[in-house]
């Protein structure tokens, strides 16, 4: 079995990186509303060209098996510089072999690199499995609330 690697995706990840986030709209979760192809594009070409934001990519041989979109975002009045982990998947015929905890560590990482004095994430209320990971990766649960705005 080839080794894990974390690395930086490049523009030429894109078709592979797209892949990989449709597999979030799988059960548990839903499709983003408002979500396309053209849409994830853009928001991936902003992720690798601007310094506050990135896209972490677990990487077997050469075939791209997870993620995490990191993004440097607010400057907090209590807690200082945040990161936020928007995205963060692992294929289903990888889960379970430590490609997740590579890249939350790759994330802590690249935080604390920029300045960041904290990690934040939000999870699906369904997605048992990923919370389960959280608390294991020591991750503290708390409640975040969303509102689509249209």
């Amino acid at each position: 079995m080839p080794e894990l690697t974390v690395r930086p995706a490049t523009l030429d990840d894109e078709s592979a990186v797209l892949a990989l986030i449709e597999e979030l709209f799988d059960p548990p979760g839903a499709r983003a509303p408002g979500y396309t192809r053209e849409r994830g594009s853009t928001g991936f070409k902003y992720a690798v060209h601007d310094r506050d934001a990135d896209v972490l990519l677990a990487v077997e041989g050469e075939r791209i098996v997870g993620l995490a979109s990191v993004y440097a975002d607010i400057l907090s009045i209590r807690y200082g510089p945040r990161c936020w982990l928007q995205d963060l998947i692992v294929t289903a015929s990888h889960r379970g072999r430590g490609a997740g905890g590579r890249l939350l560590n790759a994330a802590s990482d690249w935080a604390r690199e920029r300045g960041c004095t904290h990690l934040e994430l939000a999870s699906g209320a369904g997605r048992k499995d990923a919370h389960r990971f959280y608390l294991r990766e020591w991750m503290l649960q708390a409640y975040n609330f969303s509102k689509q705005i249209e």
